[in-house]
């Protein structure tokens, strides 16, 4: 696969501002259903951006869903308010997990339905069961949370999309976070799928590259329910620091370990389960620390996502949702077309070298003055490279107070 294969082809696409004008012209005329969208012959200029997301309702991951359903519906309101040029339908649907079908059955059912684009899933796991789907169908995939290595060289024919970072980063990160922190001698527990051992071996790199060694890493399956073994045999190994590589299931790993002698600022955290939905007695979590890739939510971002859902207590992940539907638009608005073919073509291409824009407003403005745009989003600048991934990332270290609940520490950003 090329750079070139994942670049817009101007001369064969309509101009932002001729677009607008057509459409004015046309009425706007639509389908006038979300399912009659165009994924892949082009000639949708006078039809609907239509998007779906595949992402947890349900299953060991659901406390991801709401920030994430949050920041695509944010999107979809302010495309619209900002003029976008075609009607935008958004339809949810639930991913469950690695131990459930749900996440195919979805995809079955929004290629029935005519997506242009996908969002989703979280789960590197999840996404690897529908991604195939999604390839023969030549819909696009945008997941907000996918951070699995095992993508990067995946064979996509240019469907498939991140605006999360790989692990190789995330990876790096973590591990020099327990190092830096002093632990020589760290254990992990961690979740045996794409996710859990990519983004442990990552680490396992950064930490023996510190000096430190791993002196335990106890794998578990998706469908465990019982960890005995996993927390003895890493107890065993006398850790300064412990990994937990994993999703909800870190609701049980860890009053095991407490009963086993650890205390919370033994525990480092991953974006898998950075939460503030622990329910542990006060102070369990005191001194734990965790990473999260993207951009902290900042305070005005926040409040808008509050008026989409205010019932909203984790933030993880919206960020990238909202620039992957952001991006999506804008690839369709820069080809001329809101069909797959058109948003996969343009995508790599307004998200980089071209005029800085961070506002959906600014950035249409833009397109309709015939300008090429850089979209710089709220997780970062993204600039997605000939693979679909951001080439540079922030990762946020985020720390656990008596109340269990974590708080921004700082960010590092890195290029992968």
């Amino acid at each position: 696969m090329t750079s070139s294969s994942r670049r817009a082809r101007r001369g064969a696409t309509l101009g932002a501002a001729g677009l607008i004008a057509a459409l004015a012209l046309a009425g706007c005329a639509s389908d006038g259903g979300g399912g009659d969208g165009d994924n892949g012959n082009g000639d949708d200029a006078g039809g609907e951006l239509n998007v779906a997301s595949i992402l947890p309702q349900t299953g060991q991951l659901a406390f991801l869903g709401p920030p994430e359903f949050a920041g695509i519906d944010l999107a979809q309101k302010e495309l619209e308010e900002a003029g976008y040029p075609w009607p935008i339908n958004v339809s949810h649907h639930d991913s469950g997990d690695t131990t459930t079908d749900i996440a195919s059955q979805a995809a079955d059912t929004v290629i029935a339905d005519g997506a242009d684009v996908v969002i989703g899933s979280a789960s590197s796991g999840v996404s690897f069961t529908f991604i195939d789907k999604m390839i023969d169908a030549n819909i696009v995939m945008i997941s907000p949370a996918n951070t699995a290595p095992d993508f990067t060289d995946y064979e996509d024919n240019d469907v498939y999309w991140r605006t999360a970072p790989s692990d190789v980063l995330q990876g790096r990160v973590l591990g020099n976070l327990m190092t830096g922190d002093g632990a020589a001698n760290i254990g992990m527990i961690v979740l045996n799928d794409p996710y859990g051992t990519g983004l442990a071996e990552n680490a396992t790199i950064a930490i023996e590259a510190a000096g430190g060694s791993v002196v335990a890493e106890e794998l578990y399956n998706p469908n465990e329910t019982n960890f005995t073994t996993q927390v003895n045999n890493v107890m065993a190994a006398d850790p300064d620091a412990i990994a937990l590589i994993t999703f909800e299931e870190a609701s049980l790993i860890i009053p095991a370990l407490i009963d086993a002698g650890a205390t919370g600022d033994m525990f480092y955290f991953v974006d898998g389960n950075l939460s503030n939905s622990f329910d542990f007695p006060e102070g369990t979590l005191e001194g734990a620390q965790g990473t999260q890739p993207g951009a902290q939510a900042d305070g005005d971002f926040r409040e808008r996502l509050l008026e989409v859902d205010p019932e909203l207590e984790d933030y993880n992940y919206a960020a990238e949702s909202y620039d992957a539907v952001v991006l999506a638009a804008l690839a369709a608005v820069q080809g001329g077309s809101p069909d797959s073919d058109t948003i996969k073509e343009n995508l790599q291409d307004v998200s980089r070298d071209g005029t800085k824009c961070t506002e959906v407003a600014e950035c249409l403005e833009l397109l309709e003055a015939g300008e090429d745009i850089d979209y710089d989003g709220v997780s970062g600048p993204i600039e997605f490279d000939e693979n679909g991934d951001p080439t540079t990332a922030v990762i946020g270290i985020y720390g656990y107070g008596a109340d269990n609940r974590n708080e921004f520490v700082r960010e590092e950003e890195g290029s992968m």
